[in-house]
């Protein structure tokens, strides 16, 4: 964030944290690997019990996209990411959030019938690069599973 420019309004950052969610699930599930990377800060990280280890920095996380993207195609599955229950848990007042999220995942395999594939809750660390919310770390925590550590 700019430091002479005043950070958004309460409402206005929830508006446009649900607008990052929206656009990421849309990004991801269109195979735009790039621009969902995009949406994480440069060093950005993202931990998921489902996948094997974190991922971290824009090239990975591109790299992790093209892979989901590629096994969805492999798999002649179509994935669709609903975020839901975004609620901001933190506020440093300085541009870094705490955000935590429900996420399903629901596959649909071809000729198939869809159905939940998972359900997490995403923990979020958000920060403002003065051009919008980045996810600096997002830590996955899978429904049935053990705890996992906060973003």
């Amino acid at each position: 964030m700019h430091p002479h420019e005043p950070p958004p309004a309460p409402g206005a950052r929830l508006a446009e944290i649900h607008q990052l969610y929206h656009l990421q699930s849309h990004l991801i599930d269109g195979g735009r690997a790039a621009d969902w990377a995009a949406t994480f800060t440069a060093d950005g990280s993202f931990t998921s019990p489902t996948y094997p280890a974190p991922v971290t920095g824009t090239a990975a996380l591109t790299a992790f996209a093209e892979r989901f993207a590629a096994d969805c195609a492999a798999g002649r599955v179509t994935r669709r990411h609903v975020v839901s229950n975004v609620a901001l848990t933190g506020d440093d007042g300085a541009g870094t959030l705490q955000i935590q999220a429900y996420l399903q995942i629901v596959a649909t395999p071809e000729g198939g019938t869809p159905h939940t594939e998972r359900f997490t809750t995403l923990t979020d660390r958000v920060v403002h690069d003065g051009n919008g919310w980045r996810i600096a770390a997002r830590v996955v925590h899978r429904d049935g599973t053990p705890a996992a550590p906060r973003a």
